[in-house]
């Protein structure tokens, strides 16, 4: 009988399904033969893009007081004998949309099961963890063993959902961490502070050819967003820029979306900071941040992931600035606003994902104190639900991990 594990989804909640929170059962995945298996420790808790918004899993509602053992046997008996059917202590006749938010499942391939990413959340697909087992094929020089402390890059393809127990196909994907970097602040590098590395190494190069431009000049960088990445944008960028050389050319200000950001990000030296609070009028807040900055910036990055986020963004740029915005959001919001940044006479940039030797640059960055990590807060993966709610309601500063298992 194959053994099972389970697997945390999180999901954008869609019409007809109440909660976006999901526990699942899945089948131990083979540990590939030139990669390894990983043991997840920590995972940030964060939304995972999908191809398609279904669920493509066979699932059953149960509550979270159920005989979870009891259910693990029948489901083991149902994939033995190939019948992989739901159970329900809620009966046929029960609504989806009155389903708990736990569900129970069985899979034949963990990444069938894909959740949704949704702005409302940190981006991203986060893991820290040991290598729990090598494949056959790996060679005993490989530079990697058993029990060592990884992050996994979020490659392409990557399984969605946090199993307990993960694989990379390829060694390539697994960065190593040093012992004196904890691995809950490891677990919020793959994605939050990789793309906002991204971020500010696309807009060193901006701001390297304004400094060639205008000697004189100082060139102004809005960053807007609120939490983890825009808190590590900011760090990373003042890693980048606050050097002897450029610490009097460059302005950095940060547009938060929330006061937890405000309130963090105020504590960093060098930094204006100004907020866009929602509930007031779009004049006031271009006036406001305009007043902040001193006038029009040069660069935005852009973490707001929404229309109005960018359409504010655009209206702080100088003629020829630049708006940078992540990879997630652009296929929907490209389209819509080409014209009018031809129009306005600025340019709308993709922040690529980042890549593996960036990620490895980040771990030495923040293992060697070089770049603080904004705050995070641990949670047993078992609230991943509870989680969810007070992120929305912006009741957790700064970043959210999830933790699977205690090997510290």
């Amino acid at each position: 009988m194959s053994k099972l594990i389970r697997q945390v989804s999180i999901e954008a909640p869609a019409p007809k399904i109440k909660d976006s929170v999901f526990n699942l059962v899945v089948p131990v995945p083979d540990t590939p033969p030139h990669g390894a298996r990983i043991l997840v420790v920590y995972a940030g808790a964060c939304y995972r893009k999908n191809q398609s918004t279904s669920i493509s899993s066979i699932s059953s509602q149960i509550s979270d007081t159920g005989d979870i053992t009891t259910s693990l046997s029948i489901l083991a008996k149902q994939m033995q004998s190939g019948i992989c059917s739901s159970i329900s202590e809620e009966g046929p006749d029960s609504s989806p949309a009155q389903a708990h938010q736990t569900s129970v499942a069985i899979q034949h391939n963990p990444a069938a099961h894909h959740g949704v990413r949704d702005g409302a959340l940190f981006p991203g697909f986060e893991v820290a963890g040991v290598i729990e087992s090598l494949g056959t094929e790996v060679k005993p020089d490989c530079g990697y063993k058993v029990g060592q402390r990884v992050v996994l890059y979020p490659y392409e393809g990557v399984p969605a959902g946090y199993s307990e127990l993960m694989v990379a196909p390829e060694l390539q994907y697994l960065i190593p961490i040093p012992d004196n970097l904890p691995l809950s602040v490891a677990a919020t590098l793959p994605t939050g502070a990789l793309l906002a590395q991204s971020a500010i190494i696309s807009a060193h190069a901006i701001v390297d050819e304004l400094l060639k431009k205008r000697p004189g000049e100082k060139v102004k960088m809005l960053i807007v967003g609120t939490g983890g990445l825009a808190l590590w944008a900011l760090r990373i960028a003042a890693q980048h820029f606050y050097t002897p050389t450029t610490k009097d050319k460059i302005q950095i200000t940060v547009a938060s979306l929330r006061d937890e950001g405000f309130v963090m990000a105020k504590k960093c030296e060098k930094v204006n900071v100004v907020q866009w609070n929602e509930d007031l009028y779009e004049k006031q807040l271009i006036e406001r941040t305009h007043d902040a900055c001193e006038g029009l910036v040069d660069i935005v990055i852009d973490f707001g992931s929404t229309s109005r986020s960018l359409h504010r963004s655009m209206q702080c740029l100088t003629k020829g600035g630049h708006v940078l915005i992540s990879d997630e959001i652009a296929d929907k919001l490209l389209a819509k606003f080409a014209k009018r940044a031809e129009d306005r006479g600025v340019f709308i940039e993709v922040i690529p994902t980042g890549t593996i030797e960036q990620l490895h640059q980040v771990v030495k960055l923040v293992a060697s104190n070089e770049i603080e990590p904004p705050p995070h807060t641990v949670f047993p993966s078992d609230q991943a639900a509870e989680v969810v709610r007070k992120l929305a309601s912006s009741e957790i500063p700064g970043r959210a991990i999830l933790k699977f298992h205690d090997v510290e």
